[in-house]
């Protein structure tokens, strides 16, 4: 069958086209992980502020080191498919991303694409663990990437190490002024990313950290949008649906938020025109998503399995793990978010949660979402747990998932918390701490449902 490219767009059936001449769109936007979750959220909130109020917005990607995202997506000049899953799936082709760049193979154009001056927004989605820090949040110089990019600073293999670079050639060049903004779920992600580009800068040249200072902002995000790996069955959804091979298609539900801190560096695409909300401070909407919805995911993915679930829907269809959760969040979240968020404010967000975890369309993979669980859990879950314990509140269920967490890694949990690699100070030197993971009550047992 015929593949999707701006040759075979018009001959589409089944899907919203892009209501501009993507070809002729020009680059303005950078982005850093070219995976199912930038293609289905950033890129599809670009396209329509690009449709709602024009602009050179288009978006050059660049994968750091796997090129599947290459192979995919340039002999299709960028475009792919968006599926969102309801009871009616609906479909639109993006041609918002431009092309995408693999910079293991090609440093040089990574680097020029980064650091053009047309580019005025450089967005990254790599992962908790792509930022190279530490458990109490600062970039760990230990780290294998970060040592290579000390040693070769020009041939870069983490995110912080080709921004660093990046600005760099920036400054060099005269290129101007630049918004970086990470989409990933990190507490305080733009001011993480930026203390941890201004530490390797330091390291480099003092002179570059000072420019990256009064030249780089870092706004605070939040992104949510449920996003299951793509799959085969996509695929085949798909080309029969639009008559086309589609070799990148990707998948979400049908909700999807985008939260800015309105502290930018220059020009940008009309992300509010396309729904995102632009605001002073994004640390009430961050808490929800990290705290609530990511959080839970997380516990589905280790109390799931050994109970027979694969998918989030089943899990959160066990009235054993259901309850549990809900217990969690009211006798536990909730109260560690107090006084920023109400306890009717986490109980309302977590009604809605449950029902997108529920939907009967939505296929997410509890193994998807529990890749990297150590570095998720210190974002979603330890910071709670530091705060109750150290209250004198309950956190036995919160400590229960660090348990199942131990126990599906096959990891001695006292060896663990005393690893800094997996555990901030308070979990080594804090007794409170400390006791409120190793002696909480226990988790949901491998039952049948």
């Amino acid at each position: 069958m015929t593949r999707l490219s701006l040759a075979t767009l018009a001959r589409a059936d089944n899907a919203r086209l892009p209501a501009y001449d993507a070809g002729r769109l020009g680059v303005g936007v950078a982005h850093l992980g070219v995976g199912a979750f930038h293609r289905a959220h950033q890129a599809v909130f670009t396209e329509d502020a690009i449709e709602a109020a024009g602009g050179d917005w288009g978006i050059v990607g660049v994968s750091l080191r796997r090129p599947d995202a290459a192979a995919g997506l340039n002999p299709q000049n960028g475009l792919y498919t968006l599926e969102i899953r309801a009871a009616r799936p609906t479909r639109r082709i993006v041609g918002a991303l431009r092309r995408v760049i693999t910079a293991a193979r090609e440093p040089d154009a990574a680097l020029a694409a980064l650091a053009d001056p047309a580019v005025h927004v450089i967005t990254l989605t790599v992962t908790e663990p792509g930022y190279a820090l530490g458990p109490d949040g600062a970039l760990d110089f230990t780290h294998p990437d970060i040592v290579h990019d000390l040693a070769a600073p020009r041939r870069p293999r983490s995110a912080v190490g080709w921004l660093v670079a990046a600005l760099a050639r920036r400054r060099e060049a005269g290129a101007g002024p630049v918004t970086v903004l990470s989409c990933d779920n990190l507490r305080d992600n733009g001011r993480r990313l930026g203390e941890a580009v201004q530490a390797l800068a330091g390291r480099r040249d003092p002179d570059l950290a000072a420019w990256i200072a009064g030249e780089a902002a870092f706004p605070n995000t939040m992104v949510d949008a449920i996003t299951p790996a793509s799959d085969a069955a996509l695929a085949r959804r798909v080309r029969d649906a639009i008559g086309l091979e589609d070799h990148a298609p990707v998948q979400r539900e049908p909700f999807a938020q985008w939260v800015i801190e309105e502290r930018f560096a220059g020009p940008r695409p009309a992300w509010e025109r396309a729904g995102a909300r632009l605001v002073a401070d994004v640390a009430p909407f961050e808490a929800l998503k990290l705290h609530v919805l990511n959080a839970a995911h997380s516990a589905l993915a280790v109390l799931g399995p050994p109970r027979g679930h694969r998918l989030v829907r089943e899990a959160i269809a066990d009235p054993t793990l259901a309850g549990f959760l809900e217990a969690m969040i009211a006798e536990e979240v909730a109260p560690a978010l107090t006084p920023a968020l109400s306890p009717a404010d986490v109980a309302a967000y977590w009604r809605t949660t449950r029902e997108r975890f529920a939907q009967p369309a939505m296929d997410h993979r509890l193994d998807q979402i529990a890749r990297d669980s150590d570095a998720k859990l210190r974002e979603r879950i330890h910071p709670l747990i530091t705060a109750n314990a150290r209250a004198g509140r309950p956190a036995a269920r919160l400590a229960s998932v660090v348990r199942a967490w131990a126990d599906a890694e096959h990891r001695d949990l006292i060896a663990a918390l005393d690893d800094p690699t997996l555990f901030s100070a308070p979990f080594r030197n804090d007794d409170v701490v400390r006791a409120a993971v190793l002696h909480g009550a226990g988790h949901p047992k491998n039952t049948s449902c």
